[in-house]
């Protein structure tokens, strides 16, 4: 859904009316560019989140949640992206880059905010520069997609205001701005919710936070903002007012909620990460994916999943993994940072931990973790294993219980093991150790040098039995008790 209100219009198609632009097809979408420039507002500290972390680093399905608005903003080009931040905030400026992040310092609201990002394009913006519109966004709305931004732009264009607001209608506008239209449909001002009266309180359609902004005018509009208000600061949504009065143009356009949902507890993050979730989840299904219970499995923006997988219950991806076609991944499995080839069998209870690598048809089977090592063609490591830091060749078996000793309280170490080896119950292999090709060796053994290529090795001391032994240690006790 995506129109102006109180009337739908049409998309693209109004290229003429801006014969200096040149006109390109984006998602379908005919869209006539121009240089612009985004801003995003990412200064917020969280204070509801209650946690020291900034509220734009909190993730959502493996992505701090900026980076998805970011991801979003990508395919557009802008001729510049400024992120402002407060104080402090390092984390925020190193997640961004390249896009330059301006501190806001001290925070004075969100007009303030604008016009602080405005100073790093000093000369860029039209008359004087070749920037002819900003677009401000705030980084808590990962749900943004690129389809939208675009389509925005579009219309801001085809209209040419010299505001584009983007509006919604949540089931509960109480804590959002709202936004006044006139009788012609032209939006005439934003209310904070904390400065509205009883009737503009009663407005159904609440200001979403973004807007589109023609730079011929913005400075000016910034320049006159004032502080008479609740908070006593420089809120942005006052410029519609001010563009008004100076009779200058301006829309609202509705969106779905569900795209400008801003996030400022951790209830609401959580709702956040059930509504990615959902998306993923569809996404994935789609592509030919089987997921047998998907409110059980959770996904990361980037997990990449072949066509014909099959997901069991109970599977957590975390962010980094790849699976090839057709391949398998069992209840109650944990992947992170790992490659899982076509045909391949994980699980149940497996781990696979970064840097695991999974080639065609291996079977990692229950209480199985891999840890940054590559497991060759075939290979089987059904239950009860620990390979790190390992080189396992193709149809090599590990049996139950075996083990690769890579860490020895300083460093680590390399285990690698040839193709077609056998790997007995219970074997502990001491890295830096090397398992020939066809080497067999026996359960139970502690192996701490080369195995030759086909050898049989035995690293365990010798069985001794003491015939009648036990009865005698039996007495022994009774007499003693």
């Amino acid at each position: 859904m995506f129109y102006t209100t109180p009337f739908c219009c049409k998309h693209g198609g109004a290229a003429g009316m801006v014969p200096a632009f040149r006109v390109f097809d984006l998602f379908g979408l005919s869209v006539t560019q121009s240089d612009f420039a985004v801003v995003i507002l990412a200064a917020g500290n969280g204070t509801r989140m209650k946690s020291a972390l900034p509220k734009v680093m909190h993730p959502i399905a493996g992505r701090p949640m900026i980076a998805h608005l970011l991801e979003a903003l990508r395919p557009l080009t802008p001729a510049a992206t400024l992120v402002v931040i407060g104080p402090q905030m390092d984390s925020v400026a190193r997640i961004v880059a390249p896009a330059e992040s301006v501190v806001q310092d001290p925070p004075l609201g969100t007009g303030d905010a604008v016009r602080t990002a405005l100073k790093a394009l000093d000369g860029r913006l039209a008359p004087q520069g070749g920037i002819d519109e900003v677009f401000v966004l705030y980084g808590d709305t990962p749900f943004l997609t690129t389809q939208t931004l675009s389509r925005l732009l579009a219309e801001r264009r085809r209209i040419s205001a010299a505001i584009l607001v983007a509006g919604m209608r949540p089931a509960d506008p109480g804590r959002y701005g709202r936004l006044v239209l006139a009788p012609d449909g032209a939006l005439e001002r934003i209310v904070e919710a904390a400065d509205a009266t009883p009737e503009e309180q009663a407005i159904g359609l609440v200001n979403g936070g973004i807007m589109v902004i023609d730079a011929h005018h913005l400075r000016d509009l910034l320049d006159a903002l004032d502080s008479d208000n609740a908070k006593g600061e420089l809120y942005l949504t006052d410029i519609v007012r001010i563009a008004r009065r100076k009779r200058l143009f301006c829309r609202a356009v509705e969106l779905p909620a569900e795209e400008l949902l801003g996030i400022n507890t951790r209830a609401e993050l959580a709702e956040a990460e059930a509504l990615m979730q959902r998306r993923l989840r569809r996404a994935a299904m789609e592509a030919g994916v089987t997921l047998a219970a998907p409110e059980t499995v959770f996904l990361c923006t980037d997990t990449a999943l072949g066509r014909d997988v099959v997901i069991e219950p109970n599977v957590t991806f975390g962010p980094g993994v790849t699976v090839g076609e057709g391949a398998r991944i069992r209840s109650f499995s944990h992947l992170e940072g790992a490659a899982v080839g076509a045909g391949a069998v994980v699980g149940p209870f497996a781990r696979l931990r970064p840097g695991a690598v999974l080639e065609d048809e291996v079977h990692v089977g229950n209480f199985v973790e891999i840890k940054a090592a590559r497991l060759g063609t075939g290979v089987k490591a059904n239950h009860l294993a620990y390979i790190g830091d390992s080189e396992v060749g193709a149809r090599t078996n590990i049996g139950a219980g075996a083990i690769t000793c890579n860490y020895d309280g300083v460093n680590k170490y390399r285990t690698t093991i040839g193709e077609g080896a056998f790997i007995g119950s219970n074997s502990v292999l001491v890295a830096p150790v090397t398992i020939g090709q066809g080497a067999y060796v026996a359960a139970g053994s502690v192996i701490t040098r080369e195995v030759p290529r086909d050898a049989l090795s035995i690293g365990r001391g010798r069985q001794v039995d003491k015939p009648g032994r036990a009865g005698q240690m039996r007495r022994r006790q009774l007499m003693k008790n």
